[in-house]
């Protein structure tokens, strides 16, 4: 299975994954444009859309790609996704012929309440869930909902590509590094990034042990992250020091 970021919007990716064969499925179409440009450069047959949550900038293309297409829309069980033709939700399974795919549906709350992700052919779809170096923000749920998603992701195989929905890796990795300054896997990351996006390069996918190891949303239990919250007020507790880290980014600017 090929992975390809398409750019869409202002600083949204678009999933493409396809087989060799030319069968594609798309992931959080915020635009149907960008997905028709890739599928006719690449000579590609859109068999399948995946999407993550509600948020129009994940859903906005959708509809017009299911009218053109004529393809299943899997999506949570949410009304506020009128498009979707398949409902799935946490422990399902999304199984495809063509591409040939097997899904894992995992609920993933806390972004949005119904946000999900979907898990396989080593990939993770996660949305707006966990980002590059960072997290969603929490419109919907709570610090205990969003940190018990990023634990269950943080459960998966290391391997795994995290494929998330936003280009923010360079301004969520400045905020990590006033967390943990002396992290060097972060800065061989933050380093990374600025040579990706200077050659006007996707920072991502990347690996989810990378992101294990610089991503501080992930981090709530390392010696290092406990002492930026201590110095912050809020090292008692993993939903504590979560919801400090998320405040503090809310406001951070750098």
């Amino acid at each position: 299975m090929h992975v390809v970021p398409l750019p869409a919007l202002a600083d949204n990716y678009i999933w493409l994954l396809h087989d060799d064969s030319g069968h594609a499925i798309v992931v959080d179409p915020g635009e149907a444009s960008p997905v028709e440009s890739a599928l006719h450069a690449r000579k590609l047959k859109l068999c399948a859309i995946l999407l993550t949550h509600h948020h129009d900038d994940h859903i906005g293309g959708a509809g017009r790609l299911r009218d053109m297409y004529d393809v299943p829309v899997y999506a949570p069980d949410d009304a506020r996704i009128a498009i979707a033709t398949h409902r799935v939700q946490d422990g399902g399974t999304v199984v495809l012929g063509q591409p040939s795919a097997r899904f894992q549906v995992m609920a993933v709350p806390g972004h949005t309440l119904s946000h999900i992700a979907y898990v396989g052919e080593g990939v993770l779809l996660c949305g707006d869930t966990l980002f590059s170096l960072g997290c969603g923000r929490l419109f919907e749920g709570t610090p205990t909902q969003m940190l018990s998603s990023l634990q269950r992701i943080a459960s998966l195989p290391g391997d795994l590509l995290v494929c998330c929905a936003h280009e923010y890796t360079s301004a969520n990795g400045r905020f990590a590094q006033s967390v943990e300054p002396n992290n060097a896997a972060l800065k061989q990351r933050v380093d990374e990034v600025a040579r990706l996006r200077a050659n006007h390069q996707p920072s991502v996918p990347a690996t989810l042990s990378s992101e294990l190891a610089c991503n501080p949303f992930l981090r709530v239990n390392s010696e290092s992250v406990i002492e930026w919250c201590r110095q912050h007020g809020a090292a008692n507790d993993p939903v504590a020091r979560f919801a400090a880290l998320r405040s503090a980014k809310d406001v951070f600017r750098a």
